[in-house]
This record gives C-alpha cells, sequence and structure tokens, in this order.
C-alpha cells in the first residue's frame, strides 16, 4: 500500500523484524566502552570504536601529519555527528583543533610540517564537500574551509588552486541540488492539480484522458523508464536526510533541543522519493479502474504484471513494489471478474517474491542477489540496484528507535552508527548509478503528470466497474456518486 515517512507513528513493525545490534535494555549492565587512545591509533591499527565521548571522536577526524580517519570512520561521524552538534560548529572544532596542534597561528610557520599536514585536512574537507554538499549551503561551512586553506596556503602555492577546485566543485553540486529540489517540486505541483481535477469527472464511458497502454505498450519500455524515474530520485536525495528524518531530542543529551532544531529539517528529496511511490500506486490502480470493459481492464493487469517483472529482472524494486501496491488496493482487488479474465500466474510468483513474512525475507534475499551482481558487473545495466525504499526507511527507523544515540555514561554509541553509516553507505553505491536506458520523454511526461484517481475516485470506478456486492459497498457507492459526481 502506499507509504508514509512523516513520523516515526506511521510505522508498523515488519514481522519478524529485530534491530542489527543488540542494545541494552534500561537497567542492564553495560560493558565498558571503549575509547581510542588517539588519532594517531584508535582506527587503522587499534580496536573498533563502539563508543566514546563526543570530544574524542571528533578528535579522531582530524587529521595531522602523520595520521589520516579512515574513509569508513569519516563518512561514518560526519553522518551521524549532526545528531550532537551542527555540520558548523564541528568544522569550527576540527578547524581550531587543526590551528592547535599545528600551530597555524604562529609565525613563521613550520614549512615541512605544514607541507605534510596540507594534504591530509585538503583531503578531509573535499571528502566532505563531496559526500554532504549539503552541509555548505551554510555561509559559516563555507568561512571554516577558507580560513583554515588561507593558514596553511602560504607554504605552497598548490593549496590555492586546490582551495578553487574544491569550491568550484561545490559550487557545481549545490546548483544541480537546487534545480533538482526546484523540478521535484514542479513535477509535485503538476501532477497534484490535474489528478484534483479528475475526480470531478465521470470518466466512462468515454475516458477523457489517455491511457498507459495508448503511450506505452511495451513492458520492458515501461519499465526501462520507470528506471529512469527512480534513479532521479536516489540521485537527489543526500546521506544526511536519513539521520534528519527521525531526528528527536536525545533524553541523555544535556541540551534543550536536537543541535540542528533551529533549521528546517532538510528531508525535502526523501518525502519526494515516498510521494513518488505513492504516485505509481495509484496510478498503477487508475489504469486498471478506468476502462469501461472487463476485456481492456484484465489487458491492463497483464500488461502491468509483465511491467512488474521486468521491473525485478532489472533490480528496480522500488517500482516493482509499487506495482504491486496498486494492483492489491482494494478497489483493483474487489474487480473479481476482471481478474478472472486475466493470466495472473506470474503475478503470483512475484508477490512471493515481496511477501513480507519473515521481515521480507524472499525480497532481502534478492536484493543480495541484485547487489552481488551490481558490485562484479562490467555494465551499468548490471549495476542497477534500486531497493524498496520504504523498507529501507523502515530498517533505518528501527535501527533509530532500538538504540539509544547516547549510553547512560554520555558516551555516543558509535557502534549503532556503524550501522547506519553501512545501511546509508549501501544505498549511497547503488545511486551514483547513471541509467543504461535511452529516455522516452512521452513516456516520461505521462508517469508524472497523468491524471490520477483519489482513493475515492479509485472506488467510484470500480462500483461502476463491477456492482457492489453488499449493502455496505451499495450504501458506499451512493454516497460516492453523490460526493463526487453531484448524483443521487
Amino acid at each position: 500500500m502506499p507509504q508514509t515517512v512523516c513520523s516515526g507513528t506511521m510505522f508498523t513493525t515488519p514481522s519478524g523484524f529485530s534491530p542489527h545490534l543488540a542494545c541494552a535494555e534500561p537497567g542492564e549492565e553495560e560493558e565498558a566502552p571503549q575509547e581510542g587512545p588517539g588519532p594517531g591509533a584508535c582506527l587503522a591499527d587499534g580496536p573498533p570504536i563502539t563508543s566514546a565521548s563526543l570530544d574524542t571522536l571528533i578528535q579522531n577526524l582530524v587529521p595531522t601529519a602523520d595520521y589520516y580517519p579512515e574513509k569508513a570512520y569519516v563518512f561514518t561521524f560526519l553522518l551521524s555527528a549532526r545528531l550532537f552538534i551542527a555540520p558548523p560548529e564541528l568544522l569550527a572544532r576540527v578547524c581550531e583543533l587543526c590551528i592547535k596542534q599545528q600551530q597555524l597561528d604562529q609565525s613563521p610557520l613550520d614549512t615541512a610540517k605544514v607541507r605534510k599536514f596540507g594534504p591530509k585536512i585538503l583531503q578531509l574537507l573535499t571528502e566532505w564537500t563531496e559526500t554532504f554538499p549539503s552541509d555548505f549551503r551554510d555561509d559559516k561551512m563555507v568561512g571554516h574551509l577558507k580560513d583554515i586553506i588561507h593558514r596553511i596556503a602560504p607554504c605552497d602555492e598548490a593549496y590555492w588552486k586546490t582551495l578553487n577546485q574544491v569550491l568550484q566543485k561545490l559550487s557545481q553540486r549545490l546548483a544541480l541540488m537546487s534545480q533538482g529540489e526546484e523540478s521535484i517540486v514542479k513535477v509535485s505541483l503538476n501532477a497534484s492539480s490535474i489528478s484534483d481535477k479528475l475526480v470531478a469527472f465521470k470518466t466512462k464511458p468515454p475516458p477523457i484522458q489517455k491511457d498507459m497502454l495508448s503511450i506505452c505498450n511495451d513492458p520492458y519500455t515501461l519499465a526501462q523508464q520507470l528506471t529512469h524515474v527512480e534513479l532521479e530520485h536516489l540521485s537527489h536525495i543526500g546521506p544526511e536526510e536519513f539521520v534528519q528524518a527521525f531526528v528527536q531530542k536525545d533524553p541523555l543529551d544535556g541540551t534543550q533541543q536536537p543541535c540542528f532544531s533551529d533549521q528546517k529539517k532538510k528531508t525535502t528529496n526523501l518525502e519526494a522519493y515516498v510521494r513518488w511511490f505513492n504516485r505509481l500506486c495509484y496510478l498503477v490502480a487508475t489504469e486498471i479502474c478506468m476502462p469501461a470493459k472487463k476485456k481492456q481492464r484484465a489487458q491492463v493487469i497483464e500488461f502491468f504484471i509483465d511491467v512488474a517483472r521486468e521491473c525485478f529482472n532489472i533490480g528496480n524494486f522500488n517500482s516493482l513494489m509499487a506495482i504491486i501496491s496498486g494492483m492489491n488496493m482494494s478497489p483493483v482487488s474487489r474487480l473479481k471478474k476482471t481478474w478472472g479474465k486475466a493470466k495472473t500466474a506470474k503475478f503470483f510468483i512475484l508477490e512471493h517474491q515481496m511477501d513480507p513474512t519473515g521481515n521480507f525475507y524472499n525480497y532481502r534475499t534478492a536484493l543480495r542477489g541484485a547487489a552481488h551482481r551490481s558490485r562484479t558487473a562490467n555494465s551499468n545495466r548490471e549495476r542497477i540496484v534500486i531497493p524498496f525504499f520504504s523498507l529501507l526507511i523502515k530498517d533505518i527507523y528501527f535501527l533509530n528507535e532500538g538504540c539509544a544515540n547516547r549510553l547512560p555514561n554520555g558516551h555516543v554509541n558509535f557502534e549503532k552508527f556503524v550501522e547506519l553509516a553501512r545501511q546509508v553507505g549501501e544505498f549511497m553505491t547503488w545511486k551514483q548509478v547513471e541509467c543504461p536506458f535511452e529516455e522516452d520523454r512521452a513516456i516520461l511526461h505521462y508517469l508524472h503528470t497523468a491524471p490520477i484517481f483519489s482513493e475515492d475516485g479509485l472506488y467510484l470506478a470500480s462500483y461502476e466497474s463491477e456492482s457492489p456486492e453488499n449493502q455496505v459497498e451499495k450504501d458506499r457507492w451512493k454516497a460516492l456518486r453523490s460526493n463526487v459526481l453531484g448524483k443521487t
């Protein structure tokens, strides 16, 4: 069924779910936390950090002339640190530590020492701007970045060139992000305005709009175009949105509010992707309920079954699940005579693949297979992995709910964030794949703008296709005809 990501209360626990981490219940004894001895030995050579104070974790992020944190640590900490400290404040702390440790406020500078340190701080800042560019929409972030480079630049003029390259690439990324967000808003407005009008019309007979089969009657082609839409949405979602979607006050945090509660939570792209899933569900249901003749409705059902199968073969599990969800909506599933005319054997196989039993065991097995194919692929076609997004969000939500951000001693529960980073990092790899299929603008335009029924519109169309079977349905049909069509 259509999904929502607005609030934790909207989620129901999938059957058999258990968090990946063993998290202590209140009152249980905690093991002594492991805290790294210092930036030179805590990650590359020492045991994995399971917990540490925020100050220690920040120290572990700061490079020196002889030390640079592992890439996995950089991603994990930059992803999760925003729950405890705002990005501008974190970068300010990093810069302060760099200035102090490398004596960058002294004159003259130790040129040999700075030249060993310079490439490492530039690498950290480059990774930060490339992985979390939205952090640098804040002018304070850019100011801190420029300040630290200005301090080391006198020792090597190449640092000025690197700074300009970093800022240029950052500017390009931010511009693309803004364009993407604006286009998503525009598409959403266009789709909603048309769908609102459609409900006011009686659509049969004759239809007042084109249908999918008149735009595209080849299942493989439509599956390819759906993959275009999915990958376009994925490309705009930043890793920080997964953290910000579920931010809440940490009861063990001494501050009064989450560190970025004064900002608007930036989950625009994540929410837009959930809306796309819902739209595709309703589009499939609309296309099935709209034809006046049973034979045509059965033909549409068979078409979408084939589209769903092609999505499965491509590795596009999100569109697959949206199609199955649309076909399982009550206004569609009640059309028994229509289903009786359709060949549905392949549909039941696909339903089995996406069965929620055992915490979606079959789907997770198929996803692992697609992920393995992606890792060993020689072409973008084989690299495509588009997960069932709402389940990914649920997994992250329950990981967040099942484990505290801080331990009772105030230390950050870093083990939790390692698992969070693993899940988000895998997604970030999948979203970077370029779609190998050629765009068909007519199909894409239809997918984004074709009118869709509301839930009431779907029920009304369903009842007019196959008459109500009981008094409850008859009463609802009568009410819908009055409310939607203005008829009695």
